[in-house]
């Protein structure tokens, strides 16, 4: 495929990593030095406007820009016939969202969003064992997600509200709340406090919350940006077994999967250890699934409607927290 990227930083060159062997032909950012940066490594051509890019001679069209403007440029692409890759949440509020769905299925375009976490092998082996019944029917979720923030944090843009939608629930919350889905199926918000301890932003630096089902299943989560050492820990807990996967690798320590297999006896479990200590190949296999949707035609794993549902989640968890 011939593609465009919008957006330019960490995650935009991220992507264009990930989409070799395909070819990035148009790259563009408001920081012209970032789109240089980002032409020089891939021998794309820059444009300064959005619109051009997605005018151009380009199959699908990557969007990794700031929360504000994710929205707009996607539902530009997809109405310019182009497949769009976009960074989660997609936008800031479920309408707008909304838009891109409508206009992709009246195109027949894909739309896939970066819920890039599905694709670390953890859970993609967790995914597989769930699917063949190795922990019996799903009990409850339990997760934990965060980092410490960092000097300057405060003059970010995921801490300017009318950039990002909201904080830490819309930041690392998304991924909690679209792996919980992921593995339950649709979710309410049962329970939410957003609070704003540390940080001194008009945006909530923690998040926790109650998912549940409609048949009673839970997640209890938890996202965070006071967390002075850096944690990921999932746990998928079923009626036969339970499932702990931790670290994503980084400075969130080696990727685990750990499957305890409750024995007839009960007692100490029958346990299995995976260990990902390699490099993070998400993006990668994200990208290829996206690549292959296009290719078949079908829904790519992680689409607009689960960000509508995502987003639905995090609207609930600030009408709730705020009441």
């Amino acid at each position: 495929m011939r593609i465009a990227i919008i957006g330019c930083g960490l995650i935009g060159t991220k992507r264009a990593a990930a989409a070799k062997p395909h070819d990035i032909v148009i790259v563009c950012d408001k920081d012209k030095s970032r789109a240089d940066a980002l032409a020089r490594q891939t021998g794309a051509s820059t444009v300064e406007d959005w619109r051009e890019a997605v005018k151009a001679d380009v199959d699908a069209v990557i969007v990794a820009t700031t929360h504000d403007q994710l929205a707009s440029i996607a539902l530009g692409a997809v109405e310019a016939n182009r497949h769009v890759l976009v960074e989660k949440p997609a936008g800031c509020n479920v309408d707008e969202v909304r838009q891109i769905a409508d206009a992709a299925k009246k195109r027949g375009r894909v739309v896939k969003v970066g819920f890039n976490h599905r694709f670390h092998p953890s859970f993609q082996k967790a995914r597989e064992l769930v699917d063949r019944g190795a922990l019996g029917p799903l009990l409850f979720i339990r997760a934990r997600y965060g980092h410490g923030g960092r000097i300057g944090m405060e003059d970010e843009w995921r801490c300017q509200p009318k950039l990002s939608g909201g904080g830490e629930a819309i930041d690392q919350g998304s991924h909690l709340f679209d792996l919980s889905r992921w593995f339950l199926g649709d979710l309410t918000v049962h329970y939410a406090a957003a609070p704003t301890f540390f940080w001194k932003i008009p945006v909530d630096d923690n998040c926790f919350v109650a998912l549940r089902t409609k048949s009673g299943q839970m997640a209890w989560l938890h996202a965070s940006w006071t967390e002075w050492k850096n944690i990921f820990s999932f746990e998928i807990a079923g009626r036969d077994g339970k499932l702990a996967i931790d670290g994503l690798g980084g400075s969130y320590g080696v990727e685990r999967l750990t499957y305890y297999h409750m024995l007839p006896q009960m007692g100490l479990p029958e346990t299995t250890n995976w260990e990902y200590p390699l490099q993070d190949l998400s993006w990668t296999a994200e990208f290829a699934d996206f690549a292959t949707a296009i290719e078949r035609g079908r829904n790519p794993c992680g689409d607009i409607y689960d960000a509508i549902a995502n987003l639905e989640i995090v609207k609930q968890i600030y009408v709730s927290s705020r009441s």
